[in-house]
């Protein structure tokens, strides 16, 4: 007997058909849905604890995405041959779900939740990561547990003058522009993406384009809901309050925080201890017998910072470290500080730092990626480092954390494209980028130094990138709100939105926004893409004042790389006898070569580590290459003599005959004594013989001429 399960199905604006499913598996779980859109099909799952922990003052939300290998029929690599460990792609993926939903939960609700979405079909033109986070609502709101959905996200892609919703990859490749953006029925929530140097009206047209289908998704949630009919979401007590305790701690202390927000003090670890001594004031009234709940303490005074600090802003139109609203943090930067990199940059703005490298390598040094839905390989990567004590904190190493990723991830696409394309870029490029300090923004001082590191490794960037992260403190009640640039960290923190934005003089590369609020309307979205685009343009300009453009040519001791085609016929001349030919010329030079068959032609990649190596290279690969021609001379070598003639090597590889009556103008009788195996003697190539491909070659034709010779 077959179960009972519900489906819906709406259409994307373009009439492609989508539909929600539940009811047929995985029924155990508290939510669970299937999305699917052609053959790309997601099952997502969602189950929370009953009550939450002990001490718990937050929401332990875990999501995790993963795609099955044989959703795309494929066998995983590696020994184990099955999924292993999460991907960076599907962390990244997590993260726009997580980013996404997180905001939807009761600000009371501390129960663990663990979100599970699995591509369990897999369609090459169907992007499953689009479809992610409306399979999480959508399990989530066939649900009981309290979530204040539904979502959805979507991706729009500007392809000619067309805003297109989840295009195909054919499609992406030749966007200009391309976003995730999720949002509620009303609201955007969260937007993720990255452009070709596009305006801000650009950006702000793609997120209406996208929040409108992502309207008809969330009402395909509500009516789905209602079939489901679960009943009431379910009851909970998470949290302990004593109202008692907030009143007397607001208003004993609310005007003293707000005194500390409008000294201005630049440095955090001040305003950290400024505020540590009114919570230490408060609590020295106590003695040990008293019972105080500690937790509830900081949990009000953090209430009441927040409060106070957000409303010194928008009374004062100053920041707490003193700035005006759209000030920019004092900054300073350096390069070449690493003399043995191949490029490197100090990037320092207020108390965020960053050191970054640019490393440069060969086609061997490629990522290979092996995916469900992507096999191939990347040429270009970020890496962003983020350790403890670039906060003053102990934290133990433990690998990249989802942040990490997800900010280096932001970085790399800030940056990609600006870097030369095709053979205008031979390299694989690795950038990483260490934060020594921070103190808010620390991705967009990577890609500050990223920036820098590259034009200090003389890498031919189309411009140069600066980036900016804008926060916003907003009052409902009273309409007021403030739009802060280069935000700090308390900022982020206590405020409504953290709107990091990337790009070039000409226009935007990236952008990554969170809003915490309702009701962010698209006039306030524009101001801020506007005050974003005057900070980033003062940024770039003291990265100019450091380096205005790259590097004319690579350090001295950077590797050279160099990409050449041949004819597919000359592969095996280069490689020669079971490699013989190569392998020599690779340890002459001590170069590394590559070669590839590509569309028909043969792709040579060179990479030495000195110009020497790589010109004596270039020059034995082009010998060898080259194309012999009729008229043409060259330097010979004699590598057999036989009674009609000599055979000489006029080119690696390529031998043709000197006749006996080709070697000079007097009449040669026999070959004995005439020339030795080894003797070099230019040669003149008169003719190839078009049937077989020989070649004919004569030395007399390069002597002068006797008199009585007709």
């Amino acid at each position: 007997m077959l179960p009972n399960f519900i489906t819906k199905k709406f259409s994307l604006p373009d009439g492609r058909e989508m539909s929600i499913e539940t009811g047929k598996l995985a029924k155990q779980a508290d939510g669970s849905v299937v999305v699917r859109m052609g053959n790309t099909m997601l099952l997502a799952t969602v189950v929370a604890r009953k009550e939450a922990k002990e001490g718990v003052d937050f929401l332990p939300m875990s999501v995790d995405y993963q795609e099955k290998f044989a959703a795309a029929g494929k066998i995983p690599g590696g020994f184990l041959k099955r999924e292993a460990r999460l991907s960076d792609y599907e962390v990244l993926i997590c993260r726009l779900v997580d980013r996404a939903i997180r905001p939807l939960f009761p600000a009371d609700y501390h129960a663990d939740i663990q979100i599970m979405i699995n591509l369990i079909s897999a369609d090459a033109d169907v992007q499953p990561d689009a479809l992610a986070a409306l399979a999480a609502s959508s399990a989530l709101s066939v649900s009981d547990i309290p979530f204040n959905g539904p979502i959805s996200e979507a991706r729009v892609a500007k392809v000619e003058n067309d805003y297109v919703i989840n295009p195909t990859p054919a499609q992406r490749e030749v966007a200009t522009l391309e976003l995730i953006v999720a949002a509620s029925m009303d609201n955007i929530l969260m937007v993720e993406g990255e452009a070709k140097e596009v305006s801000e009206a650009e950006m702000l047209e793609a997120m209406k384009v996208a929040h409108e289908a992502i309207k008809i998704q969330c009402q395909a949630q509500i009516e789905l809901t209602k079939e489901v009919n679960k009943g009431e979401k379910r009851e909970y007590s998470h949290e302990e309050n004593d109202e008692e305790l907030k009143a007397d701690i607001h208003k004993k202390y609310y005007d003293k925080l707000y005194e500390i927000a409008g000294k201005g003090i630049t440095n955090k670890e001040e305003r950290k201890a400024e505020y540590q001594a009114v919570v230490d004031d408060y609590m020295s009234q106590f003695g040990e017998e008293d019972e105080v709940n500690e937790s509830l303490v900081g949990k009000y005074f953090h209430d009441v910072d927040k409060e106070a600090m957000r409303s010194y802003v928008l009374d004062s139109r100053k920041r707490i470290d003193g700035r005006d609203l759209d000030e920019i943090r004092p900054i300073w930067s350096e390069v070449d500080y690493l003399p043995a990199a191949h490029g490197s940059a100090i990037f320092t703005r207020g108390e965020t730092q960053a050191l970054t490298t640019v490393t440069l390598g060969t086609k061997l040094d490629e990522q290979m990626i092996d995916s469900a839905m992507v096999s191939g390989y990347n040429k270009f990567m970020l890496h962003y480092n983020f350790p403890g004590f670039s906060t003053g904190e102990v934290k133990p190493n433990r690998g990249a954390s989802r942040r990490e990723i997800g900010h280096g991830n932001l970085a790399m696409r800030a940056l990609k494209n600006t870097l030369p394309e095709g053979d205008d870029n031979p390299y694989t490029i690795r950038i990483v980028s260490d934060v020594l300090e921070s103190n808010g923004s620390s991705s967009m001082a990577t890609v500050c130094a990223g920036t820098l590191a590259l034009m200090d490794a003389g890498i031919q960037i189309k411009a140069p990138v600066s980036g900016i992260a804008m926060g916003m403190i907003s009052d409902a009640e009273s309409g007021k709100y403030a739009i802060l640039s280069d935000i700090l960290g308390d900022e982020d923190h206590l405020g409504d939105m953290d709107f990091k934005v990337t790009g070039t003089e000409a226009g935007i590369t990236a952008c990554q926004m969170d809003i915490k609020v309702d009701g962010l309307s698209y006039d306030v979205l524009s101001e801020a893409l506007e005050q974003a685009r005057k900070g980033r343009l003062h940024i770039l300009g003291k990265i100019k004042e450091t380096m205005g453009e790259p590097r004319a040519d690579l350090k001295p001791h950077a590797p050279r790389s160099v990409k050449i085609t041949i004819e597919k016929e000359m592969i095996g001349a280069v490689i020669g006898p079971g490699g013989k030919i190569i392998q020599e010329m690779q340890r002459e030079t001590g170069a590394t070569i590559i070669i590839e068959e590509i569309d028909g032609r043969g792709v040579v990649n060179i990479f030495a580590l000195t110009k020497e190596a790589m010109d004596s290279a270039l020059t034995r690969i082009k010998n060898i290459a080259a194309t012999p021609e009729e008229g043409a001379t060259y330097d010979g070598k004699v590598k057999n003599i036989m009674p009609f003639g000599a055979f000489i090597e006029f080119m690696p590889g390529r031998e043709g005959l000197l006749h006996i009556s080709e070697i000079k103008w007097e009449r040669v009788e026999k070959m004995d004594g005439v020339l030795e195996v080894g003797e070099e003697l230019p040669v003149k190539l008169v003719e190839i013989d078009k049937k077989t491909g020989k070649f004919r070659l004569s030395r007399k034709a390069l002597l002068p001429k006797p008199e009585n010779k007709e």
